[in-house]
């Protein structure tokens, strides 16, 4: 079960990242994580930047809602996903929870 939590600002998830990969893609969970492949190596911040960019095209959000809160030099992550709503209200989160959620069933 993904390790999902609401914070003030939006929800928080893990990601487990595999830099240098052949191609940016959702491999599904890893524990309490989800694991994300990305193509960009983990030097000067590729690979967190990669990580950003490609979560926000899978949510469907812009990628400056997305911020890596703590991990930055690890490849396990703690994600947040701002609530484009400010303050976020409880259906906004809850419609976050559930794309963060609906990504580990769109993996192959």
């Amino acid at each position: 079960m993904l390790f999902i939590r609401e914070h003030s600002e939006g929800i928080v998830f893990k990601v487990l990242v595999q830099p240098r990969s052949s191609k940016n893609s959702i491999v599904g969970a890893h524990g309490d994580a989800l694991k994300l492949k990305v193509t960009a190596p983990p030097v000067a911040g590729a690979a967190n930047k990669m990580c950003i960019k490609f979560l926000a095209k899978c949510l469907g959000i812009p990628h400056f809602l997305i911020e890596i809160i703590t991990g930055q030099n690890s490849r396990t992550k703690q994600i947040l996903v701002h609530s484009e709503q400010v303050p976020s209200s409880e259906k906004e989160k809850a419609r976050l929870k559930h794309r963060i959620e609906k990504l580990t069933k769109e993996s192959p």
